[in-house]
């Protein structure tokens, strides 16, 4: 039997409490009629086929030309647009109209954590713009970007069908630019050879996951820049899953003084849709976990859970022990099974990190413990605890990098 995932409605994000991810609503009651699935037609005067000049060229060039989704467009009941004129002819009609805009940011591969912040942004707005594209700047050279699951027929889809609670709001339009689209003055990976106009927000990236990967969210903030610029959104939904790209966005849309969404509290952050028997969260790279790495896989999960028991039955002890106490039961979830992997030899598993860190500066916290001591904490903000692992099977076999996180005793 298939796993039922979490999906949740706007309002409900609360407490994390590990293991609690029963399904409070499925699919199935959120698509009103079954006939929606049959093979649409094609929206008139929507473009059908995507045009992609050849003007990237840059070491793994043929990773962004993949990234640039060359090639024709699916049938489908929702218009589809390519081209940022086309879309702003929409947006301009809706404005005029005075009907709200909720937006959905995604690089395809959908599955129900996406389609769950599709349903939220539905039951809020007038309409739901789903924007697809897969971003090279959040990719390093030697990341997945040529190899990242396109499957665009698929997921308009799944799109397709979805309606809001009362069946009266669909998704209004996809967006599905092209990279020449998104970055007119050329794009290579290589940042030092990059040329026009790319964000950063200081201070919020380096730690975590930009740790591994530091050029991640400088490549995230351009791209979600461009995109609320494109769209205009009213509110906009991400999920908590990437609760550090959450973060700097909302630092983004307050810093730059965005019009469009209009406040950070305008920026939803939705609960991270899970398995409904494991609890993986759950993304578009656990495609490519084997059998075997999806039996692996949940420990992250798992380790996070400890970490939180730890941190909730610790309150009353001194901060820096508890964030000692905290992570080091965490990490021993995760190193207990890296050694039961390596004793059967299958499935290789590697811990990236699991931190602590406050929820305003993203302070690491086991590093202010060792400088400053427990007079450094806040405890009474909270914390993120979060992870990162590496799992694979086999000689050569594909890499799938994890990620989650719990929060700890506060509320986004």
């Amino acid at each position: 039997m298939r796993p039922i995932h979490l999906l949740t409605l706007p309002g409900t994000l609360g407490a994390n409490h590990c293991f609690a991810y029963g399904a409070r609503r499925t699919l199935a009651a959120m698509t009103r009629s079954p006939a929606n699935l049959a093979a649409p037609a094609t929206t008139p005067g929507m473009p059908r086929t995507l045009s992609a000049s050849s003007l990237v060229a840059a070491p793994r060039a043929e990773a962004v030309q993949a990234a640039a989704q060359e090639g024709p467009m699916p049938h489908s009941p929702i218009p589809i647009f390519t081209t940022v004129q086309r879309y702003r002819q929409w947006r301009a009609g809706a404005a005029a109209r005075g009907e709200t805009v909720g937006f959905v940011a995604t690089m395809g591969a959908l599955h129900e954590g996406h389609l769950s912040l599709v349903q939220a942004s539905l039951e809020e707005n007038d309409h739901t713009v789903v924007s697809i594209f897969v971003n090279p700047a959040q990719f390093a050279p030697t990341e997945d970007l040529a190899s990242y699951p396109r499957t665009l027929e698929a997921d308009i889809a799944k799109l397709s069908p979805l309606r809001s609670d009362q069946g009266q709001r669909k998704v209004s339009a996809a967006f599905v630019p092209t990279v020449p689209e998104m970055y007119p003055s050329g794009f290579t990976q290589i940042v030092e050879d990059q040329v026009g106009a790319f964000v950063e927000v200081k201070g919020l990236g380096h730690q975590m996951e930009g740790g591994s990967r530091p050029t991640f969210f400088r490549g995230v903030a351009t791209v979600v820049t461009k995109l609320f610029h494109i769209v205009q959104p009213d509110r906009t939904y991400f999920g908590q899953k990437d609760i550090q790209q959450a973060i700097i966005l909302r630092r983004l849309v307050k810093d730059l003084l965005f019009a469009h969404p209009p406040s950070p509290e305008h920026l939803r952050v939705m609960p991270t849709g899970r398995d409904n028997e494991t609890g993986l969260a759950l993304s578009s790279r656990n495609a490519y976990l084997t059998a075997g790495g999806r039996k692996v896989a949940p420990v992250l999960y798992r380790a996070l859970c400890e970490g939180q028991r730890t941190w909730d039955a610790s309150a009353g002890e001194p901060a820096d022990v508890r964030v000692r106490t905290t992570l080091r039961n965490a990490r021993a979830v995760v190193e207990e099974e890296v050694k039961r992997c390596r004793q059967q030899g299958s499935v290789t598993l590697e811990l990236d990190y699991i931190s602590l860190n406050n929820p305003n500066t993203l302070e690491n916290l086991e590093e202010v413990v060792a400088k400053r001591g427990a007079e450094g904490i806040k405890v009474e903000e909270g914390a993120i605890l979060s992870g990162a692992a590496l799992v694979s099977e086999g000689k050569g076999g594909k890499v799938t990098r994890l990620i989650d996180n719990v929060l700890l005793g506060f509320r986004l």
